[in-house]
């Protein structure tokens, strides 16, 4: 019976061989042919059978796939084989969107839904399963399916389409929710559900179906409790104000057909319609979260009290002392944005005291947003407490004494006074410095004593080495941190020399002798570039020099339509500019609440290759791409999810034993 089937019978399946006559001379030719022709395409079938490729396909749906006038909410889609549906929750999105999330599951060759919100009246329903749908057995995906029904006696077909990204670096945002509005107010995006929804993919693009004539906005919304409104500051959004007007019309593509993997079978000009518009770019951010309160108070380190705040303020926190004195108690180290304060205790006394109980008063928001004042009574212990570090002490006096006596006994030389643990200085610029740079040090501690005279630069010409003139300086905004300034000439060594007790803290502690080389790179180590601005009429624009991490090498302001970046070590570079707006050197993200865009974002599409030695000049057209297509995919981290294929197994087994696959 399995060599009769491969045979073509005429007549259907009432043809001879149904009927127990002989087949004439015709059919046996036929057969031999049909015999030829599948020796021919597959010369000896691999042991084991051929897979089955074949993706599953929809045989019927009731309701039926575009009916009109449905009131049924529960749905059910039929195939021609066993499927399996992956990832439902996040993958097939309903629309218009469902308040209590709809029931889907596969049966076996079905795909039962049932939706929990009640139906509207005259609304075109969609149910976008993407490519969640693929057979029970092989695998082989369907390809993105969508299913449709209206409620009314008309269905709506129009769609639109587009992309989302980040709008602080252009990344593709994935799995974000992207709605249409029919209302035009600004109010809309609050207060009510998006009429019509999609979900990005992994390469942030989305497609909004069933959408009906008229006139709309779009938003994105990562949508946090699920009511499709945006109701939480700390959902990522998007908005825009243009009008999306959804049209549609004739188009033709050229279609590919693949012979194998590396060979083309024929180029096919197919026609097709053509939704509008089809290039929506929406760029995402999330509000800066400006409410403040308390996080916590602690003393891991027993000098010193932290105060961590969500927000920072505009003014510093009151704090009173409940059992110790905490007008004169403290040096102040408070961060730029007054969000961390950190309160170094001055007096050893307080230091070994374990427990500091005190009243906080700062300004906290309440419920309504508003800032209220707000106090607390603390309490802020170290975390070992004073007894234990007093006996760690005494061990190791107890040790050093032991050590002294034994040296005393051998004659050896010794010293009286215990040693103490030295001030800590880090010198946090490495042995090899731009000539664009200075050297920054750290210290453990707020200093009570700087003695610039201890320290000493010098410079090597030829083989003397010469003083240098430097400043030395405490850096504004910074308590503990110091620059180092000079002239640093490229090409020359440099020795940072730093005398013993140079520098004292607030505890007595005292710093130890320090010496550093500091190599000043030559100028032929170094490219320069220059990048000429057009295509964009924004002042302020701020153009950073990027790695291949994406993170930022250097910054400059552009001035006069060109961006000039000195010193560049040689590398591999990509350039991304932003308008910064209010002048303050940095990206500042959006606000729905008072309609504020975020600050606007470019990237230079290619990558850039510096040399040492070269002084490369590019032009740069700002406005020449649109923002979804400007990121080159070197540097953007969110990748496409590989799509899901016909795995061709068929045809790499037949490859595999050198024999003609055909499909």
């Amino acid at each position: 019976m399995t060599g009769n089937n491969d045979i073509p019978r005429r007549g259907g399946a009432h043809g001879a061989c149904a009927r127990g006559r002989r087949p004439s001379a015709a059919a046996v030719v036929a057969a031999v042919v049909a015999l030829v022709v599948s020796a021919c395409a597959r010369m000896g079938q691999p042991d084991g059978g051929w897979y089955d490729e074949t993706p599953p396909r929809v045989i019927g749906a009731a309701p039926s796939d575009g009916s009109t006038d449905v009131t049924s909410r529960k749905i059910s889609i039929f195939f021609d084989e066993y499927i399996k549906l992956e990832d439902a929750s996040s993958k097939v999105v309903v629309s218009p969107p469902q308040i209590e999330p709809p029931d889907i599951r596969a049966a076996g060759k079905e795909i039962k839904v049932s939706l929990l919100d009640s139906l509207k009246p005259g609304m075109t329903y969609t149910i976008d399963f993407s490519d969640a749908i693929s057979d029970n057995n092989e695998s082989n995906p369907m390809g993105n399916y969508t299913y449709s029904f209206s409620t009314g006696e008309h269905i709506d077909t129009l769609q639109v389409s587009g992309t989302v990204v980040d709008a602080s670096n252009l990344e593709p945002v994935k799995g974000i929710l992207v709605g249409l509005y029919d209302d035009m107010s600004d109010t809309a995006f609050t207060t009510k559900p998006m009429l019509r929804v999609s979900r990005t993919d992994s390469r942030g693009r989305f497609v909004i179906k069933g959408v009906a004539p008229g006139t709309y906005r779009a938003y994105a919304l990562q949508d946090a409790d699920g009511n499709y409104i945006y109701s939480q500051k700390s959902e990522m959004l998007a908005f825009s104000h243009d009008s999306i007007v959804p049209t549609c019309g004739p188009d033709i593509r050229q279609d590919t057909i693949w012979r194998d993997s590396l060979r083309i079978d024929s180029i096919v000009r197919t026609g097709y319609t053509h939704f509008y518009p089809d290039d929506i770019v929406l760029r995402a951010f999330t509000v800066p979260q400006t409410d403040r309160y308390l996080i916590k108070t602690e003393r891991q380190d027993p000098r010193k009290l932290g105060i961590y705040f969500s927000y920072g303020s505009d003014s510093l926190p009151g704090l009173q002392g409940l059992n110790f004195d905490a007008s004169t108690a403290f040096i102040i180290e408070p961060s730029e944005k007054l969000d961390t304060i950190v309160y170094w205790l001055r007096d050893t006394a307080l230091v070994n005291q374990d427990t500091l109980n005190f009243v906080l008063s700062y300004m906290m928001t309440d419920t309504t947003g508003l800032l209220v004042p707000q106090s607390d009574t603390l309490s802020a212990m170290p975390r070992v407490p004073y007894e234990k570090r007093k006996k760690e002490l005494d061990k190791q006096r107890e040790e050093w004494e032991k050590d002294m006596e034994k040296a005393k006994e051998k004659g050896e030389p010794y010293d009286s006074i215990m040693p103490v643990e030295p001030l800590n200085v880090k010198i946090l610029s490495g042995m090899s410095l731009d000539p664009d740079k200075n050297v920054i040090m750290e210290m453990a501690a707020p200093l009570a004593r700087c003695d610039t005279a201890a320290i000493h630069l010098y410079s090597k010409i030829d083989t003397l080495w010469y003083r240098s003139r430097f400043e030395f300086k405490q850096m504004e905004g910074k308590l503990r941190t110091y620059v180092l300034r000079a002239e640093w000439r490229p090409g020359i060594e440099y020795s940072l020399e730093i005398d013993s007790a140079a520098f004292e803290d607030i505890y007595g502690l005292v710093s130890l002798a320090k010496k550093q080389g500091i190599r000043v790179r030559a100028m032929d180590e170094y490219s320069s570039l220059t990048v000429n601005l057009s295509g964009t009429r924004d002042t302020g624009i701020v153009v950073q020099m990027l790695n291949s991490s994406d993170a930022v090498v250097k910054q400059v302001r552009a001035s006069g339509g060109s961006a000039e970046f000195f010193y560049v070590s040689p590398g591999d570079y990509y350039l991304r500019a932003f308008v910064d707006s209010n002048g303050n050197g940095v990206w500042d993200t959006g606000d729905y609440e008072t309609d504020r865009q975020p600050e606007q974002v470019t990237y230079y599409p290619k990558k850039l290759e510096c040399k040492a030695k070269w002084d490369v000049t590019i032009a740069w057209n700002m406005g020449a791409l649109p923002g979804d297509r400007q990121k080159p995919s070197a540097i953007t981290k969110q990748k496409p999810d590989k799509e899901k294929q016909k795995s061709n197994r068929n045809l790499k087994r037949a490859q595999d034993l050198g024999i003609q696959y055909v499909p």
